[in-house]
């Protein structure tokens, strides 16, 4: 049907002002686009293929572990993790500890954001995310050594560098936990690379003595377990803690430093008077340095236990300081909301930084 040319343009005059808007508005969402921070230090990994794999039927994989004489590894990973990268890369790359590990230990990935289904020891039914959430799976790697019975006989929470790693797999390899506290298997067989003889020193770190009872208005707490002739502890010092936002973050706590294997006395938060090691032993501290973070009323909820770069530290501190934990559980998703809120405000996330390195 004829239309008048005046009819025409009235009808497609809405479409050319859309067209004329999308490409003025382009330019804009473009621009936005730009100003949005960078994610950097993410690294993907591609896991071994002598990994078992496993029906996810947890009972029945200790019963053919122990069948094999070997254990159960359960090795909890996510997508992007730089930390489970250097697992895989700088750990189980080495001959010597691949050897161990295929010798001692069916290892089962666990995604911990997965949808497959798993059958817990007790029989209890889960998605590899929900049993993540069970188990209280707050960082990745998370390593859960199981014996012949499905008993846990170690967690780790984070990576361990090669040497360490190494003692960690002799414990639970050689079935140590029968006769020897894990600690103090730790302290006869590991020999820590060369590095500084004394404790370091923070301005934030309180003085003795210490008194960590919670009254009206306190803090939040944070205890530093480190000690002497501890390589770690060096790389937490002087190229961790040195960030300028992750010193300003902590200084909102009261903090404190203990050597964990000294007879320092003190109060914890709840009152209770002891010393360093005790306590240390009470915390079932297995790593130096490890740092316990409580909130104000002197309820303990989270702790560093591994080897963690600035970005994670930080926001271990960051995540009971602000409060976060009450609404949200798990500190992954926390860290995954706080670097999107930092992108968006135009500013860097880079995971995987050290103090002397550039973004």
């Amino acid at each position: 049907m004829y239309q008048p040319r005046g009819h025409y343009m009235l009808k497609t005059l809405p479409s050319l002002v859309c067209l004329f808007a999308m490409w003025t508005l382009n330019p804009l969402f473009a621009a936005e686009e730009d100003k949005k921070g960078k994610f950097l230090g993410a690294k993907e990994t591609e896991y071994p293929a002598w990994f078992k794999e496993s029906f996810l039927d947890l009972k029945e994989d200790v019963a053919e572990a122990k069948n094999s004489g070997k254990r159960v590894m359960l090795f909890f990973h996510q997508d992007g993790c730089p930390y489970c990268n250097a697992l895989v890369e700088r750990n189980l790359s080495q001959k010597d500890i691949e050897e161990k590990v295929r010798n001692n230990f069916d290892v089962i990935a666990m995604n911990m954001w997965g949808d497959r289904e798993v059958t817990y020891i007790n029989g209890d039914h889960y998605t590899e995310k929900t049993l993540a959430a069970a188990l209280k799976v707050q960082f990745t790697p998370t390593l859960i050594f199981y014996d012949e019975n499905g008993k846990v006989v170690l967690r780790l929470n984070g990576y361990r560098a090669p040497q360490r790693f190494t003692v960690d797999l002799d414990y639970v390899a050689n079935r140590k936990e029968k006769d020897t506290a894990y600690l103090e298997f730790v302290k006869a067989n590991y020999t820590p690379e060369p590095s500084s003889k004394a404790m370091h020193e923070e301005d934030f770190f309180s003085q003795p003595p210490y008194d960590l009872t919670r009254k009206a208005g306190a803090k939040p707490v944070a205890v530093f377990f480190e000690q002497k002739d501890c390589p770690n502890c060096d790389t937490l010092h002087q190229q961790v803690l040195p960030d300028a936002d992750t010193r300003k973050i902590i200084k909102q706590f009261d903090t404190i430093q203990l050597d964990m294997w000294s007879n320092t006395p003190l109060v914890t938060p709840n009152g209770e008077k002891t010393t360093a090691r005790e306590w240390a032993k009470k915390l079932d501290i297995k790593y130096a340095p490890s740092i316990v973070v409580f909130n104000e009323k002197g309820e303990e909820i989270i702790r560093s236990e591994g080897f963690f770069k600035v970005f994670h530290t930080q926001s271990i501190f960051a995540y009971v300081l602000e409060g976060v934990y009450k609404d949200q559980p798990s500190f992954q998703r926390y860290l995954s909301d706080r670097a999107e809120h930092f992108r968006e405000q135009g500013k860097d996330v880079d995971i995987w930084r050290l103090v002397e390195e550039k973004s």
